[in-house]
């Protein structure tokens, strides 16, 4: 398969972009998916291509992160395992799922996550910041399973659900939180990639060409994490997911 050199820099920059995004706080997904998808591939093509670039673009981050002292692997087993086991039930029902059903939650997922950025979720994400057990509770456990699910059936959105859970729900403050969620989509995106490219729905192509600009810009965002704030990039991701949630679904 070839790629004409405007496709392939559109790839690269949008990844860029998205792995900043998604680096730093989320919902970077929901530009690539469009894209890959205006460039001829189908939902399920475009759900399970973009999961290459995520496990590049969280390869990077956790290890920039990891370097910053940010990240224990041995207090992040608790959470990383239920998202991991999580994530091969979602992975599992989106490969089966009905094509056009997947496109519309896309579409609706786009306008969904439109308003929850609009409504400024960094603001109540930072809010309750503070006590962090050594070991998460139950329920914890049982939160980040469902968001393990959530995430391996669609990427789109998931750092927002993942933030809400490590701050909210465990206690971290914002810096080290993204860089657990960094290490728990790394982990999950693993386990998904392989049953997406079993199913034979990876193209690989537009999928390490997208890794090159998500690689890119995750480690950007992860190496001056402590310095980058998110407020501007949301005023442009707001408008980005207007249009592309109105191009998935009625273009």
């Amino acid at each position: 398969m070839e790629i004409s050199l405007l496709n392939a820099s559109l790839l690269i920059i949008a990844g860029l972009f998205a792995g900043f995004i998604n680096t730093l706080a989320g919902s970077g997904s929901l530009i690539t998916l469009p894209l890959l998808m205006t460039l001829g591939l189908t939902p399920h093509q475009a759900n399970a291509t973009n999961r290459v670039a995520i496990f590049f673009q969280n390869a990077v981050a956790v290890r920039n992160f990891k370097q910053q002292g940010l990240i224990n692997y041995k207090s992040s087993l608790f959470l990383v395992v239920p998202a991991l086991i999580g994530s091969v039930v979602g992975a599992t029902f989106a490969v089966n799922i009905n094509e056009d059903i997947l496109k519309l939650f896309i579409g609706s997922l786009l306008f969904v996550m439109f308003f929850v950025i609009l409504l400024k979720p960094d603001r109540w994400v930072k809010a309750q910041a503070g006590q962090v057990n050594e070991k998460p509770a139950v329920w914890q456990i049982i939160i980040f399973f469902f968001i393990g699910v959530y995430g391996g059936f669609i990427q789109a959105g998931v750092g927002f659900f993942l933030l809400a859970g490590l701050v909210l729900g465990v206690g971290y403050d914002l810096i080290k939180a993204n860089a657990i969620k960094v290490l728990i989509v790394l982990c999950y995106t693993g386990v998904a990639l392989g049953i997406f490219i079993w199913s034979g729905q990876v193209n690989f192509l537009y999928g390490l060409i997208l890794a090159v600009g998500n690689a890119s810009g995750a480690f950007i965002a992860s190496k001056y994490a402590q310095q980058i704030g998110v407020k501007y990039i949301r005023i442009i991701l707001l408008a980005t997911v207007f249009v592309a949630g109105i191009k998935v679904l009625f273009f």
